[in-house]
């Protein structure tokens, strides 16, 4: 996944807030003015709409944004970056995110500086770069029964209350191993710096093409996280355990039976993210993980 520059050829542009969030509405409608006045069409995601009472501006669901919107401007944390790619990933259509949450990894502007870049972006200074999603599909007794896209993780894990589930695992049609642990995260190199890496997974670069397995707490200590080729398909069957569950993202779940199938492989979508020219994702790792935390360190040389 290689970043480079293209040149603008946007002409409507539409805004997604994160839901339930205090005070958005004044930004929001304020960037909205600010991208109207130069000469962009503005519409808005139908339940952001509603909530800041955005008037003068069409209100459309996601299938109706990918089809007539050239871009989508996210205000919002991670979350709402998540959510709103996945829905829009068929269309392909470019994401710009401004950082309105806590962490921040996939919203990269400042949301004090939204006015002046966000401008600059959609006349066409900025840096493109695409991302993988997961694909999964859910088996009971050898019929699907649940079908999602993730564009951080795919986790199995056991609810709070049960002991360890037991998987079995395998990739590409050959068996890996049975895993006896509190569950297992498939991710994305997006992903990895989410609750895989909460769970002692490595970092992969976004452009790198691979899949991560992570473990969650395994009973064997020698049960260690692997990076998978981008195109390796993964089946996880669940041989033992009480109350175990699947989720993507974090944001859909889905209770699963014994002997029921996860599969999971790259989805043939990608999603467009869209940055200022400069932008570097080792200055954001260094920014969300503290790296650069050392009393020898005068700020942040990229800076």
């Amino acid at each position: 996944m290689q970043i480079q520059k293209i040149q603008s050829q946007f002409k409507t542009v539409a805004l997604v807030g994160r839901s339930n969030t205090p005070g958005i509405a004044e930004p929001l409608t304020a960037l909205a003015q600010t991208i109207s006045k130069r000469g962009f069409e503005v519409v808005f995601e139908a339940q952001t709409a509603e909530e800041i009472g955005a008037q003068g501006y069409p209100a459309l669901q996601a299938a109706e944004i990918g089809a007539r919107a050239d871009v989508a401007v996210v205000l919002g944390g991670d979350g709402t970056m998540l959510g709103i790619g996945r829905q829009l990933a068929p269309y392909r259509t470019p994401l710009i995110g401004i950082n309105h949450g806590r962490l921040g990894f996939i919203t990269d502007i400042a949301f004090s500086e939204m006015q002046e870049v966000v401008p600059q972006l959609l006349a066409g200074s900025f840096e493109r770069e695409e991302r993988s999603l997961l694909e999964s599909r859910i088996t009971r007794d050898g019929d699907p029964i649940y079908h999602a896209l993730a564009f951080n993780d795919v986790v199995v894990n056991r609810s709070g209350f049960s002991g360890m589930a037991e998987l079995r695992v395998n990739v590409d049609g050959r068996f890996m191993y049975n895993q006896r642990s509190d569950g297992l995260i498939v991710a994305t190199p997006t992903g990895s710096t989410a609750y895989a890496l909460s769970s002692q997974g490595p970092i992969l670069h976004p452009q790198l093409q691979g899949i991560v397995l992570v473990p969650i707490a395994p009973h064997a200590l020698s049960n260690r996280p692997i990076v998978l080729p981008d195109d390796s398909k993964v089946s996880i069957q669940i041989v033992a355990g009480r109350d175990v569950n699947v989720n993507f993202d974090m944001q859909s779940f889905t209770a699963l039976e014994l002997n029921d199938v996860i599969e999971v492989r790259r989805s043939r979508h990608t999603v467009p993210f869209l940055h200022p020219v400069g932008y570097s994702y080792f200055r954001t790792l260094r920014k969300k993980l503290h790296w650069n935390e050392h009393p020898s360190l005068q700020g942040d040389p990229e800076d």
